[in-house]
């Protein structure tokens, strides 16, 4: 979403391809540990144990134009055994939008492993939601490198994009490693959207259709960070430089992004 040794099993806690099928409940992993997971089956705010804010209307880096707020019902809650992040057509903080951005960043992170989220995108021109990850020890970006999951913007319908970012390898410079899955219903239907991350490469799927894969082929820091704890990220801007790349539809507010579970595995040692 813009702006050592290795040990395998680490946890910390504190060209277009078309594709369309729905979205099922998950099967666990064979032969993998489930080591963190909200399955959002309780009501009201986001579980505080799991779940930091990103606070502000300052754009983060990409001229966004939401106020993205804080333990506010309406623009993030649990309802109905699912996470709810809502963008409001609204005036909050000099913005003329709200939403929320929930990270687990001093709560959990994790070195290598499975995510797994399964979600419904919002819709319409101007929306941008994500599913990513950074360094829980983020210094300087993107030399601490991102993975982005899952991208929609919303002028695009349909078009589910991912991408890792690194000091090598970043939008800055036009040279991101990016791939994109399209996937039709994906703002009237649940679907899975799942990264393996080993020490080797992050192959990313979409119920299981694997369409994007970054391998650690170089084995330098400039192009492979991915080697250190990350955090997740779920997010719904509005706006800024790609989101709102063709303008914002203010007819199609509010909007609401869905997120039914977010699960993370390890292989069994």
């Amino acid at each position: 979403m813009k702006v050592g040794m290795k040990s395998f099993g680490k946890f910390f806690i504190g060209g277009i391809l078309f594709f369309s099928i729905s979205g099922c409940k998950s099967r666990s992993d064979s032969g993998k540990n489930l080591i963190w997971s909200d399955e959002f089956n309780y009501k009201g705010l986001p579980d505080s144990s799991k779940w930091n804010y990103d606070v502000g209307g300052h754009g983060f880096g990409n001229n966004e134009a939401q106020f993205y707020t804080q333990d506010r019902l309406e623009n993030a809650r649990v309802e109905n055994g699912n996470l709810i992040i809502e963008a409001r057509k609204e005036n909050w903080e000099k913005s003329q939008y709200t939403s929320a951005r929930l990270l687990t960043k001093g709560k959990f992170s994790f070195q290598y492993g499975t995510v797994e989220v399964r979600a419904k995108l919002p819709k319409g021109r101007g929306t941008w939601p994500a599913i990513w990850m950074m360094s829980e020890n983020m210094e300087k970006w993107p030399d601490d490198g991102e993975l982005d999951i899952m991208e929609h913007v919303g002028f695009n319908p349909g078009f589910i994009h991912a991408s890792v970012h690194t000091k090598r390898y970043n939008h800055i410079h036009g040279t991101q490693k990016t791939d994109t899955l399209i996937v039709k219903d994906a703002s009237e239907k649940f679907h899975i959207y799942k990264a393996d991350w080993t020490p080797e490469k992050i192959d990313v799927y979409i119920d299981n259709q694997k369409f994007f894969t970054y391998e650690n082929k170089e084995n330098t820091d400039e192009s492979w960070p991915f080697d250190r704890p990350y955090f997740i990220i779920l997010n719904l801007a509005v706006g800024g430089f790609w989101g709102g790349k063709e303008g914002i539809d203010d007819t199609v507010f509010p909007q609401k992004y869905y997120i039914d579970y977010v699960r993370v595995y390890q292989n069994r040692k």
